[in-house]
């Protein structure tokens, strides 16, 4: 099992990462490539090349012994950084042990009800969060994973006895489709969204809308009944494309409007989702 894992972030509260409010915590390192990512920085680890030294402003990063190293005392958030990174990373990542990251959660203990895990794609470090999460069990909060759905999750057996419920990005229903954009086919993510449902571990499916590159009306079509045929009651969520943050110069996307959105709300309605959000 992995000592620590890098951690790119942690937001002490947040009220979109699952109901409530909850501690959300960003893992470094993702399987996927998608050409319209809104985090591109957490794909990727740090090949210590040292651009972003020379770009920090405020002399937060250094090259050591072949090593940037961040301080964060120093550090404004100013996101320079990010900018000059050419790798998709983030030189503001932290390695965390399970004991590092409870005592985190445990400064906000009182105000949450429980932990998002994120990324990046979190599941690929199952074993490390399968430790942290007897933990957080062990303080009396809840478990929730934001996942990508590329990992078999249903042969966990330990993991899932720890994770109270699941959010998964389904990208596209359409195999090519969804290689194109992310480097990887759906259909273990499909088959993830099955299992779980069938677990009662799933909690929200989430589509992105974006225009001219997918066939949106086909994956909402498609993702409405999946999610109909096994619980209704499962919350859709349909996400607005935003260009903010987004990997630059891969996609010529818009914004989907407001009207192409409450089409696809009404469409997922009709196919029988009970629990259908537009963000």
């Amino acid at each position: 099992m992995m000592n620590k894992v890098a951690v790119n972030r942690i937001i002490p509260f947040s009220s979109v990462d699952g109901p409530g409010n909850r501690t959300a915590i960003f893992l470094q390192g993702c399987n996927f490539n998608c050409l319209y990512c809104h985090n591109p920085e957490t794909i990727n680890h740090c090949n210590h090349c040292g651009r972003c030294v020379e770009t920090c402003p405020v002399e937060a990063l250094k090259l050591i012994d072949g090593k940037v190293r961040w301080d964060d005392t120093l550090c404004t958030g100013c996101h320079q950084c990010l900018k000059t990174c050419r790798q998709n990373s983030s030189p503001r990542v932290k390695l965390m042990t399970v004991d590092e990251i409870i005592e985190e959660i445990n400064k906000t203990k009182a105000f949450i009800s429980g932990i998002t895990v994120s990324g990046g794609e979190s599941t690929l470090q199952i074993p490390f969060l399968t430790q942290l999460f007897k933990g957080v069990k062990e303080m009396g909060l809840t478990t929730f994973v934001d996942t990508n759905g590329s990992i078999p999750l249903w042969e966990e057996e330990s993991f899932l006895s720890v994770v109270d419920q699941f959010m998964v990005d389904l990208k596209s229903t359409h195999q090519q489709e969804h290689l194109e954009l992310t480097g990887l086919g759906c259909s273990t993510v499909i088959e993830n969204i099955k299992q779980l449902a069938n677990l009662g571990k799933l909690y929200e499916v989430r589509t992105v809308i974006v225009p001219n590159l997918l066939d949106n009306k086909r994956n909402v079509e498609n993702t409405s009944k999946l999610i109909a045929s096994l619980n209704p009651e499962i919350r859709y969520k349909i996400i607005k494309y935003r260009a903010l943050g987004v990997r630059e110069g891969l996609v010529e996307a818009s914004s989907p409007t407001d009207e192409m959105l409450l089409e696809l709300k009404a469409l997922a309605e009709e196919e029988g989702c009970r629990d259908v959000v537009l963000v």
